[in-house]
């Protein structure tokens, strides 16, 4: 079943004298469970699209439906809440708070949602044993390195236990070794069906650790194709 549906998605930027299209008549669908990579040179509107999908952003024209309802349908309360509860965003530049330990990081998302504050301490510190950063608890962000940060920033993610993980160039910043890792978390939560996620990326290979690839030129779709030999981020790693 689709939680991501798009239909001749268009966005258009006016500026002044002129307009640029940023996205046109995109249309695709998007399975719960799937992993999907956004591939694609800068400009070609894929971080656009990111935008749209993870409601930071209105398309111009077209049909968004998330969780089968289209983006219209939802009051700006009800799409601030999804944000929150059923989405979780990593970015390629971390995000996180510098003079805050990993723990007060991950916790962040819970202080904007209605969950007890009992359970906050508890669901922050399995999100970050998911990503193996257990032994870095209480160390600030400052005191970590590259890879460790964003792995930090997918606990983060999913403390909330969101239905969709959006990736926008979580390896960009990261040495090879770092961001096989970081592509083996994102592959294993893709395994356990739990969690949709949509990578963004500039990188063939890095894309080749989804299970399908939505390719973009000029704000178009240009091919949508399942990836016929997928990279293993774990057996790459152990290589």
């Amino acid at each position: 079943m689709p939680i991501i549906e798009a239909i001749k998605l268009k966005k258009v930027y006016d500026e002044g004298e002129s307009e640029t299209v940023a996205l046109s008549d995109a249309t695709f669908s998007i399975n719960k469970g799937e992993f999907v990579a956004v591939i694609g040179p800068s400009g070609c509107g894929k971080s656009t699209l990111l935008h749209i999908l993870g409601f930071l952003e209105r398309h111009t024209s077209g049909t968004y439906k998330f969780d089968g309802k289209t983006i219209d349908d939802y009051t700006e309360d009800e799409l601030a809440k999804i944000r929150n509860t059923k989405m979780g965003f990593v970015f390629q530049a971390f995000n996180l708070l510098a003079r805050t330990t990993v723990l007060e990081n991950v916790k962040l998302p819970l202080m904007y949602s209605n969950i007890a504050e009992l359970s906050w301490d508890k669901r922050a510190r399995e999100a970050i044993e998911s990503v193996g950063l257990s032994h870095r608890l209480n160390h600030e962000s400052s005191q970590l390195s590259g890879g460790e940060k964003q792995r930090v920033a997918i606990a983060r993610a999913l403390v909330m236990q969101p239905e969709v993980i959006f990736a926008d160039e979580p390896t960009g910043n990261l040495d090879s070794k770092s961001g096989r890792l970081v592509m083996e978390i994102l592959q294993e939560l893709s395994e356990k069906r739990e969690h949709t996620v949509v990578l963004i990326t500039h990188e063939t290979y890095t894309a080749e650790h989804a299970e399908r690839i939505i390719e973009f030129k000029d704000g178009e779709i240009v091919h949508d194709t399942k990836v016929a030999h997928r990279h293993n981020a774990k057996q790459n790693f152990n290589k």
